[in-house]
């Protein structure tokens, strides 16, 4: 039991994960987040469990691992249902509705997709969630996309890279104060750190969302029946619009997540008694109500197109995700009890031997627990709690490894769809992780400019400077 744990060994469940999960998504593809994702993750975390048995461990010590990760996620379990229910209100209500009227008579493809990130930008940078930016503002961006002639997973790239850029920027950003903490900074020092990296790669990251706009150049016809269909369909007026932005205003003067949310669906539940009133009256207020928090809300338009841009479904339509972040939680749960992780992070730190191979080390990590692991916190903790250290002996100020843990930690838990920032936005968004992800230019360029800018020597802070 006290012989160190073999590296094969820690790196074996996690292979057999990502060897099955990548041949599942072969075999099913959009499909697999519907269970068999789920499956591969229990499975892989048994492989674990009898990895960790022959070290020695306790079953018993593995499942207080696994309660404690599915612990740590029961806030983003209840946030997850309010936000089915938030969609299905909103939508019923007419609030997403009319923001997709309003906004497609703005929007022209020739500049929608850097205007999306930017949109998502600021609304992430002033309420410090990027979950909260794609449950309101991203999805009418996303029912918007279609209509405009733009392919959704292109959509849902720019909603992504404008969402982390802003919750990596945001005072009020959870994941941005644990790096901080990580580091026993002051979270306005390491923004400011950490907006050296950040904002080159969001310039690049508009810069290809506006090269890419020239392919899109006109509106189709879905657009046109989009704006034809909605007046039939729901009552539409300015006056909706109060419902997102007291909501929204909520989320800035941090205000909790799930009180937030619940005020937002009892908006939505009041715009659809008010201006959805014939609506809700013809089907009966509480069967209307129960369909739209609860289960499956799609209007009648004549239009399948219209109508499965419109379709949401509810608290149910969330129970898919739930599902994948406690069989995550299960995987990640034992890999982290049996030292698995702790061991795999090891290996990088012995292979470390200058300043580019510390933060390249750290960048890996950090990815690398995102992908087993399956949470963004974690990736920020275990290599944070590693590497600290390393960075304290090469004289590199702790801004340094603050800022890597941001740049491969945060951001790149949206791009694997078993993370349950992964298994959310794929959700939320209607498009799996691995389609949209090669689209999320601003989450893939910013590990890379950590590594970039430590190589090249760009303002890179020592310990021996002064603050």
């Amino acid at each position: 039991m006290n012989k160190p744990i073999p590296l094969w060994l820690a790196i074996l469940p996690l292979a057999v994960l990502l060897i099955a999960l990548f041949f599942n998504i072969q075999m099913v593809g959009d499909e697999a987040q519907d269970g068999s994702n789920q499956i591969i993750l229990i499975t892989s975390g048994l492989i674990a469990a009898l990895a960790g048995h022959s070290r020695g461990i306790h079953w018993q010590k593995m499942m207080e691992g696994v309660e404690k990760n599915i612990a740590s996620t029961a806030q983003a379990i209840i946030i997850l249902l309010l936000i089915g229910a938030l969609a299905g209100s909103w939508m019923a209500g007419g609030i997403v509705p009319a923001m997709i009227y309003y906004g497609t008579g703005l929007m022209h493809p020739a500049y929608f997709l850097p205007v999306s990130a930017i949109i998502c930008a600021i609304v992430a940078l002033v309420t410090g969630s990027s979950w909260s930016t794609t449950a309101t503002i991203g999805i009418a961006l996303m029912a918007m996309s279609e209509p405009l002639g733009i392919p959704i997973y292109i959509t849902a790239g720019a909603i992504i890279s404008g969402s982390y850029f802003g919750d990596k920027l945001s005072p009020l950003s959870d994941t941005t104060n644990l790096a901080a903490a990580m580091g026993n900074i002051d979270v306005i020092r390491h923004i400011k750190y950490l907006s050296i990296t950040t904002i080159p790669a969001f310039v690049i990251a508009l810069l290809l969302y506006m090269l890419m706009s020239f392919f899109f150049s006109s509106e189709t016809s879905t657009s046109l029946d989009m704006r034809e269909k909605l007046p039939d369909v729901y009552n539409l007026n300015p006056w909706i619009f109060l419902a997102p932005t007291a909501t929204i205003l909520l989320i800035t003067r941090k205000v909790p997540a799930i009180p937030a949310l619940s005020f937002g669906i009892i908006a939505g539940i009041a715009c659809m008694v008010i201006f959805q009133r014939d609506a809700v009256m013809s089907n009966g207020m509480y069967q209307t109500i129960h369909d739209a928090l609860l289960t499956q809300n799609q209007p009648n338009t004549n239009n399948e197109t219209v109508e499965k841009l419109l379709s949401t479904g509810g608290m149910a339509g969330m129970l898919n995700t739930i599902w994948l972040i406690i069989a995550a939680m299960f995987f990640g749960g034992i890999m982290e009890a049996c030292g698995f992780l702790q061991r795999m992070t090891r290996a990088l730190v012995s292979e470390k031997s200058s300043d580019v191979a510390t933060v390249s080390a750290t960048a890996v990590s950090a990815i690398t627990v995102n992908v087993s692991a399956s949470d963004q916190y974690l990736a920020i903790v275990i290599p944070g709690r590693m590497f600290v250290g390393s960075f304290s002996d090469r004289n590199l100020s702790p801004e340094n490894m603050t800022r890597t843990l941001e740049d491969a930690g945060t951001v790149t838990s949206p791009l694997i769809p078993w993370n349950t920032c992964g298994a959310y936005q794929s959700t939320m968004l209607g498009v799996n992780a691995f389609t949209y992800a090669p689209f999320a230019f601003f989450n893939l360029l910013s590990p890379m400019m950590s590594i970039l800018f430590m190589k090249f020597d760009v303002k890179i802070k020592r310990s021996n400077l002064q603050p």
